[in-house]
């Protein structure tokens, strides 16, 4: 079996780098263009081209740092039409991919992002917290350790795509030709192929499990707000990088408060004789109470502020306010004596009420006449 770094000429340690200095000269040597027209010499390019594209990518290197080249033989590898001319290109321009723009396969791919839900309180939200939930997600298979074999046995190189992770297709058009790539459908674009299924997994390499999670919630989030846990959702199959857990905050509304922004509205209730004498009011905030006065002549709906009482910025930048809505409440039911009170008042301003009520007897007493 041909050892990929003694083929390259590199170390076991060695670097993208270096990695990418070796193939760059070994390319110009062996590439089938160069001039040699020399079978041994287009062999040979095809050996260091499947050499570099194994060792160039991390998660393919780990496979063949364990597991050897898994059958995938570097002289069985792809034609040199498959390599040629792009990844030339990629060796002496650093891209990412051909001069036609398509992605280079081979490894496991990113595993989906997923959402959830958490439930906060007004308080919570306002100052921040560490919130413990637990949801279930897909998670690396611990028999296989993701890799969907069987233990013992070990994934092969994707005879199909030979371990690029896609295929590609050139057709003929009034332009020229046209290449289209797509993911490989024998190996799920993941460029290996496993024979002896994991019993627990059968080959994804994942299972669904519940998890813990702790959830570090900003001071200031608002309901509606999203919060990005990066690498926390579901396991990729085989072995890939997790993706995203996003959580939408939720808030349970509060007995006392209503959330504008970053303020807060509160409804205090003010009597007649409050809102016409003025008074000192007890109001409730996010950490306790504080005394708000009122002046004489309170009107109904009339708002008062309280600097900084309010909810903290997301950004970090001060507090809200609290915004005091006073709701004059007008009693309902009234003491002969409350009555007179208030009917000499009005006859002090000059203004025209309904007469007194004579009391409950002298109402009994008319409805018998």
């Amino acid at each position: 079996m041909t050892d990929y770094y003694e083929l390259l000429g590199v170390s076991r340690s060695a670097t993208e780098d270096e990695l990418k200095r070796a193939y760059r000269e070994l390319a110009r040597r062996y590439h089938p263009d160069s001039g040699h027209n020399d079978p041994a010499h287009e062999e040979k390019f095809k050996e260091i081209s499947v050499a570099y594209e194994t060792l160039r990518d991390p998660e393919r290197r780990r496979r063949y740092d364990v597991f050897g080249d898994g059958g995938g033989r570097a002289g069985a590898g792809p034609s040199a039409d498959a390599f040629g001319f792009g990844d030339l290109f990629d060796a002496f321009f650093g891209g990412g991919g051909d001069p036609f723009g398509n992605r280079r396969g081979g490894a496991p791919g990113r595993g989906p992002d997923a959402e959830a839900l958490l439930e906060l309180t007004l308080e919570e939200a306002a100052f921040g917290t560490t919130h413990t939930m637990e949801v279930r997600l897909p998670v690396a298979c611990s028999r296989c350790e993701g890799l969907g074999c069987e233990p013992g046995t070990q994934p092969t190189l994707c005879d199909v795509c030979a371990g690029r992770g896609e295929v590609r297709q050139v057709r003929r058009s009034i332009l020229g030709q046209i290449v289209t790539a797509s993911a490989c459908g024998v190996c799920a674009g993941t460029g290996m192929r496993v024979l002896s299924q994991c019993k627990d997994c059968r080959g994804d390499g994942r299972v669904q499990a519940a998890r813990t999670i702790d959830v570090e919630v900003p001071a200031g989030v608002d309901a509606g707000q999203r919060l990005r846990l990066t690498g926390r959702g579901p396991a990729a199959p085989r072995g890939g990088e997790p993706g995203d857990l996003y959580v939408t905050v939720q808030v349970v509304p509060h007995n006392d408060f209503e959330r504008h922004g970053d303020d807060l509205l509160h409804a205090h209730p003010l009597s007649v004789a409050q809102a016409a004498l003025g008074a000192v009011l007890s109001v409730p905030t996010l950490e306790g109470g504080t005394d708000l006065t009122v002046p004489p002549g309170t009107q109904p709906g009339q708002m008062f502020r309280v600097k900084g009482a309010g909810v903290p910025s997301l950004r970090g930048r001060g507090r809200g306010d609290l915004l005091v809505r006073v709701d004059v409440v007008i009693p309902s039911r009234l003491s002969e004596e409350e009555a007179t009170l208030l009917h000499r008042l009005a006859e002090l301003r000059g203004e025209e009420v309904a007469p007194p009520d004579k009391g409950v007897r002298s109402r009994l007493r008319s409805a018998f006449r």
